[in-house]
């Protein structure tokens, strides 16, 4: 049985799945004994099907692809969630397989793609979805179901972890970091989703959703950038024993679902400590397994096509055998979102003060007030002579009084000289 491809998108990924479909389709049917065969691509550049020599298969439109009978799975790279969301509940409609790399789609619209699966009697699979190259949704759906997951952490998104590794390395601005980025194509031209956490706030919905079996949308995810990060707080966090990622979390908790991404502190002992530049890493823990983390490149073609192609050869197999889907939607808990104001963690807050005499006793009766205590205070003078930096670091507290502290402060008069610096602090 030869196993009929339609793809939607020949972008970045699509022309990685077209490459790999050319150069390894006779491997697979020796190695696995599974065919499968390109028959149509949809996409609005036709150029860059001819730069990939299908333009005999081309077409502009994607009922052309939905239409076809002889089309077994659908690949689905053309990302967000308006013409991919016609486009993925088109296809299971009409009786097709999917396989997608459309994380907003499914941290959006994951529940009604699940049930029209279903109801269609056809697989979705989406590892491309999370993580670029890295093999973590299927591990979470297959050989980590034995365990209760709870715990998952990671740095999703190489855009942002390229920008602090580069800030930390080499004491450049925020600003200079994101013009390199930009330029070496790593960061977008409107990088909002990556700086802001929007990225990864979608990649933590679907891996939350999978190991808590609850789900989980991007609208439910706290969501914080990296835009005011500054080298002089990586400094600060190096000389503590810390480096600074935008990790996304996840956590079981006793109150239920703790979900956010923000920049965080991390031990230079942490396994996450250790992953820089482009690459990204999940940190899962599970009750039986413990402690396992899947490390590999996060985006670009050929990681997130081996990720698209893996779960097409895996349909396909299936398809071969006559094997139904069998692992669909696993939300069947309904579990409670913690709210962020409850969260409880340690804080690095940075000020830039008024150099003046009672600024840090004012300041200490704020902290009291709203019972947080501190663990250390450093202060490092500014060259204008007029502002000084206090650095405080606090011990566990709750994040709603910490706001506190922060809007209390802010009152203060004539103190403030910047915005304060918060990180949340990770042990």
């Amino acid at each position: 049985m030869t196993v009929k491809l339609g793809l939607v998108g020949t972008g970045t990924v699509g022309g990685g799945c077209i490459d790999i479909l050319k150069g390894h389709r006779e491997e697979f049917k020796r190695h696995y004994g599974i065919d499968v065969e390109l028959v149509r691509v949809c996409s609005r550049n036709p150029e860059q099907a001819i730069e990939h020599g299908v333009e005999d298969i081309f077409t502009q439109d994607f009922h052309d692809i939905l239409n076809d009978p002889d089309i077994d799975i659908v690949i689905e790279l053309i990302g967000g969630t308006t013409v991919a969301r016609d486009v993925v509940l088109g296809a299971l409609r009409a009786g097709k397989n999917v396989v997608t790399a459309n994380k907003a789609l499914m941290a959006t619209h994951g529940e009604e793609v699940m049930r029209t699966a279903e109801e269609a009697g056809k697989e979705i699979a989406f590892e491309a979805s999370v993580g670029g190259g890295i093999p973590i949704i299927d591990p979470m759906k297959h050989s980590l179901i034995a365990n209760r997951i709870d715990s998952v952490m990671g740095i999703v998104n190489g855009t942002t972890n390229y920008m602090l590794t580069r800030m930390a390395e080499d004491d450049m601005p925020y600003a200079d970091v994101l013009a390199e980025a930009q330029a070496k194509g790593f960061a977008e031209a409107d990088p909002t989703a990556d700086v802001d956490g929007l990225d990864a706030a979608a990649k933590i919905a679907i891996l939350a959703s999978i190991a808590f079996n609850s789900r989980v949308t991007i609208d439910d995810v706290h969501a914080e950038g990296i835009r005011h990060i500054t080298p002089l707080d990586l400094e600060i966090a190096k000389d503590m024993g810390y480096c600074v990622k935008l990790l996304a979390h996840a956590h079981r908790t006793d109150e239920g679902i703790d979900v956010r991404v923000h920049p965080t502190m991390l031990p230079l002992s942490h396994q996450l400590a250790t992953v820089n530049g482009v690459y990204n890493a999940i940190y899962v823990v599970g009750d039986a397994v413990g402690e396992t983390m899947f490390f590999g490149e996060g985006a670009g073609s050929g990681p997130a096509a081996s990720a698209v192609m893996g779960d097409v050869l895996e349909v396909a197999r299936h398809l071969q055998a006559g094997i139904p889907p069998f692992v669909g939607c696993t939300c069947t808990d309904k579990l409670p979102l913690v709210p962020m104001e409850e969260l409880k963690t340690k804080y690095y807050i940075r000020f830039t003060v008024a150099d003046r005499s009672g600024v840090l006793a004012a300041m200490a009766g704020v902290f009291a007030s709203h019972d947080v205590s501190v663990h250390s205070v450093i202060q490092r003078g500014k060259k204008d002579g007029n502002s000084v930096d206090i650095t405080y670091v606090t011990h566990t507290a709750r994040e709603k009084s910490v706001r506190a502290v922060l809007a209390d402060i802010a009152k203060l008069d004539d103190v403030l000289r910047e915005e304060p610096s918060v990180i949340r602090v990770e042990d």
